[in-house]
């Protein structure tokens, strides 16, 4: 792989031979980044690393709050899916009060879906419309007046239309639900606190069929884009991973509740319907000193060999089928085109998120004539416990969310896993071929460094979620008078010392 290029010989550094260049931000996607290149005097790179640059401490201040709380509190690590975190912690919270998936009222577990689909749905035309459309449909080093949704809707207005109205029915799925369409409350412990109206329910169902043919409409157009362009698509930013994702019982595409199924590069299974609640012997996290962002790995396979990728890639790649028709026969022309078990592409991406986005028109069509979405019957009871774990889908791929409580139901402990932090490896990784195989040895403009900025694009990142976490993160606090003079500086590094002083 790439991995060579994480870190320059330090004598090189040392000696100044190197010339820094700084993608800073990264744009169009949800939080903050930038990569950073450095290259010798041929322009080869030598060193290419996307650095994670905000700093936000949700793990530590959630503890000393009452459990009840969590599910509100954590929907503002997100403004773009703030429903998947609700989700993932309200399942958290069951177990503390004694309600186990299995236990929840069939009501609440489909207002939990129904409200989750919207989620999806939402996200997925967010991402694919709204953020990646200008570099599929005017090219990767087009014009920067071109990158953006507003050229879309100048240039393609029946696409960029059909991309707002889509967001803006998932958007509605979560209003019905939740009552807001940004956090809004609907889970609560052992269940939800409302059903939907008759009313609410009908309003839903007037436009559901028109979102399953735009659905149809985004696979169609991603499906066309990709496959016009090879053998480019399939080779730009690909790297071969593990893949790690929720199924069915039967090997079914899940979104909401599941086993863990974890799948080697060749596709052979390394474990499958492995219990979430265990995921603390599946799963280990390490920090580096030049980001914030954790890079998980799977303990069985080590830190060199074990990192993987998550997301609508993962899932498409890990289950057998997917329980809604037009989905299923998407699925069935993707893996054909991949003619093998697995398909690495990482611009694949964009074609399984419009996969993902039919499924949840699809499943939203059939929930909605469901009954029990009008049914009272909405929250289970049981007995108290200590710890609870809520492992979800999220847009960008698996959520896990873990919390311990003491006797007078305050958290004193909790440890987020989020997406994007899982696919941390792995975007550094397509940062570096594509840094390596488009870029090095050649004069860098700004139109060619947007191939950096679509390969993380791909992976629709959510940098504020990832950078939840404090721990041993290195970090610099510098002191500066009126004339921008250095005062004191206090710095602390990965290994945990601190050092003082403006030395």
């Amino acid at each position: 792989m790439y991995e060579y290029l994480e870190t320059a010989d330090p004598a090189l550094v040392e000696a100044g031979k190197l010339k820094r260049v700084a993608v800073d931000p990264v744009s169009r996607v949800e939080g903050h980044g930038k990569v950073t290149l450095l290259l010798d005097e041929n322009n080869q790179v030598q060193q290419a690393r996307l650095h994670i640059v905000e700093f936000r401490g949700f793990e530590k201040f959630i503890q000393g709050r009452p459990y009840w709380e969590l599910p509100v509190m954590v929907q503002r690590l997100c403004g773009i899916c703030p429903v998947s975190h609700h989700l993932a912690a309200a399942k958290a919270i069951d177990q503390l009060v004694g309600v186990d998936p299995a236990n929840l009222p069939p009501a609440a577990d489909k207002l939990r879906r129904l409200l989750h689909f919207g989620q999806v749905l939402q996200s997925h035309a967010l991402h694919f419309f709204h953020l990646s459309s200008p570099d599929l449909l005017f090219g990767f080093e087009s014009e920067i007046g071109k990158r953006s949704i507003v050229a879309v809707l100048a240039d393609y207005p029946d696409i960029g239309l059909q991309g707002v109205k889509l967001r803006k029915y998932g958007q509605e799925v979560i209003r019905m639900v939740c009552g807001k369409r940004i956090h809004g409350t609907g889970a609560i412990p052992g269940g939800m606190n409302k059903a939907l109206s008759k009313d609410e329910r009908d309003y839903l169902k007037q436009d559901i069929g028109q979102i399953v043919s735009w659905a149809q409409g985004a696979l169609q157009l991603v499906t066309k884009v990709h496959t016009s362009n090879l053998p480019y698509y399939d080779d730009f930013a690909t790297i071969r991973s593990n893949y790690l994702s929720l199924t069915k019982p039967d090997g079914a595409l899940e979104l909401y509740h599941g086993g863990i199924r974890v799948k080697n590069q060749q596709g052979e299974p390394l474990v499958d319907h492995y219990d979430y609640c265990d995921y603390q012997e599946l799963i280990r996290e390490e920090v580096r000193s030049w980001t914030y962002m954790k890079f998980p790995y799977l303990t069985a396979l080590g830190k060199a060999d074990g990192w993987y990728r998550v997301g609508p890639l993962a899932r498409v790649n890990n289950c057998d089928f997917i329980d809604t028709p037009l989905a299923e026969a998407a699925r069935v022309e993707f893996k054909q085109h991949g003619g093998a078990t697995m398909v690495h592409s990482t611009l694949a991406f964009h074609w399984t998120r419009m996969i993902e986005l039919l499924h949840c028109a699809e499943s939203i069509q059939i929930l909605l004539d469901d009954p029990d979405l009008l049914s009272n019957d909405l929250v289970a009871k049981g007995e108290k416990r200590y710890e609870g774990i809520g492992v979800i889908e999220a847009p960008r791929g698996t959520l896990f969310h873990h919390y311990q409580i003491d006797e007078n139901d305050i958290v004193t402990k909790a440890n987020l896993i989020v997406s994007t932090t899982s696919n941390n490896t792995a975007m550094n990784e397509s940062v570096r071929q594509v840094a390596a195989e488009y870029l090095s040895g050649r004069e860098l403009t700004e139109p060619l460094l947007n191939n950096l900025e679509v390969a993380i694009r791909a992976y629709d990142p959510c940098l504020s979620c990832a950078t939840h976490a404090v721990g041993k993160m290195p970090l610099q606090l510098e002191l500066v008078d009126a004339d921008g003079k250095l005062v004191d500086k206090l710095v602390r590094h990965s290994s945990g010392e601190f050092i003082h002083g403006c030395e």
